[in-house]
């Protein structure tokens, strides 16, 4: 591994662990994560001529505690909190609820979607406000006006710093849980040959989901999505050619596929099934293992990849669930079938460009290509993902011949 790469996975294991025992001792969010993101900026100038510590955690831990010190000596208004931080040092605590406490309070409801991802890139994974806003290729500026509305936020609706209570726990942590799975999804769908990025978010996001299992490891549903990531994981090589372009599963040379990760991911569905009663993400992993465990596209078990969806949809009755059961009914009752359900979600759908690439399909099936043409261009207008308009413009290009 290289060193840039030692530093970052020093990072990732550390910032949150860190940032967590500040906010305790301190009770302010914003001064702890500050004074984080002062460490690891303190480190990223001396780790590459110094080497990386024997002790990194308890090194950007003393550091963060110097510079909270430092400014705390130049504020009166912080003498108390001074007081905290210059007694004997206390070492960063391993107990499990202290990062938990970090993660549900970044990924608190009362926070929007965006703000919960800035605030968790940046607190619990330690990503400076630069990184995260070239990821998600806004300006820095505007992304440093999202986490300071987000900060304020946690200080005028007093959000505590705590996990959910047992009652409510289920529904937070799926909040949890889709944010972590929109933020691979984001990443994953933009990792193609031609895409460069500084940072895989996709793998923070999976280092993230190992983190939950490991402090919560009785959780089914954090196990499932960790499960369904490592399915896609295990297909990532297969997914792109080597110009970029999206190969779709039907074309994808499986040879190329993980094996061993695909098992592990099996294995994991099974033990989360012994848990108790599936939930929404068992059921997406079960449905990505039916696919990835079939020898070839048309051995996949579609009448239970049919069954599957449909559970998911009496769990999650969406218009995008429904979208991918009638993709699945196509396979076991005929393209009639399908596309008569997909015209139902028309109304619903009409700015979702997987909708229309999906009925554009569809309607080749029965020859109305005019009709296909028009569907997938409207798909183009819809995203901005480079493999998928790459993939819409080449369907437009073979319809026009």
């Amino acid at each position: 591994m290289s060193t840039e790469g030692a530093i970052a996975a020093v990072f990732r294991e550390e910032a949150s662990r860190i940032c967590s025992s500040l906010v305790r001792q301190l009770g302010d969010f914003d001064l702890a994560e500050d004074l984080v993101q002062d460490a690891l900026v303190t480190a990223l100038e001396r780790w590459p001529r110094d080497g990386i510590p024997a002790k990194p955690g308890a090194w950007l831990l003393q550091t963060a505690r110097n510079r909270g010190i430092d400014m705390m000596r130049r504020d009166a208004r912080y003498r108390e909190k001074l007081h905290i931080l210059a007694r004997e040092p206390e070492p960063a605590r391993r107990e499990p609820d202290e990062r938990l406490r970090l993660i549900f309070t970044c990924c608190h409801p009362a926070l929007g979607r965006e703000a919960q991802v800035a605030l968790t890139l940046r607190a619990v994974l330690g990503m400076t406000t630069a990184e995260i806003a070239h990821a998600f290729l806004v300006p820095e500026a505007t992304m440093a006006q999202r986490i300071v509305r987000a900060k304020r936020k946690i200080v005028e609706a007093k959000i505590p710093y705590r996990v959910p209570d047992a009652q409510a726990l289920s529904a937070r942590l799926h909040q949890v849980l889709t944010l972590l799975y929109l933020l691979y999804n984001e990443a994953y769908l933009s990792s193609g040959a031609t895409h460069v990025t500084d940072r895989d978010l996709a793998a923070d996001a999976l280092w993230l989901c190992k983190l939950l299992t490991r402090l919560m490891p009785a959780q089914p549903e954090v196990l499932s999505l960790l499960a369904l990531m490592r399915l896609h994981e295990a297909r990532r090589e297969g997914r792109f050619d080597g110009s970029g372009r999206i190969v779709l599963l039907r074309d994808q040379d499986r040879a190329l596929w993980n094996r061993p990760r695909i098992r592990d991911a099996a294995a994991l569905i099974e033990r989360a099934r012994r848990m108790g009663r599936p939930g929404p993400f068992w059921l997406q992993a079960s449905i990505a293992a039916c696919h990835a465990e079939a020898a070839t596209f048309d051995d996949t078990d579609w009448p239970q990849v049919l069954a599957l969806y449909g559970a998911l949809a009496q769990l999650v009755p969406t218009p995008v669930v429904r979208l991918n059961r009638a993709i699945a009914l196509k396979h076991v009752a005929g393209p009639a079938a399908a596309l008569e359900e997909v015209e139902q979600l028309s109304e619903s759908l009409h700015r979702y460009h997987l909708f229309h690439a999906t009925r554009a399909e569809l309607l080749r099936e029965f020859g109305r290509l005019d009709e296909a043409a028009a569907a997938d261009a409207r798909a183009l207008e819809l995203t901005d993902n480079q493999a998928e308009r790459e993939l819409l413009r080449q369907r437009l290009a073979e319809d026009s011949r």
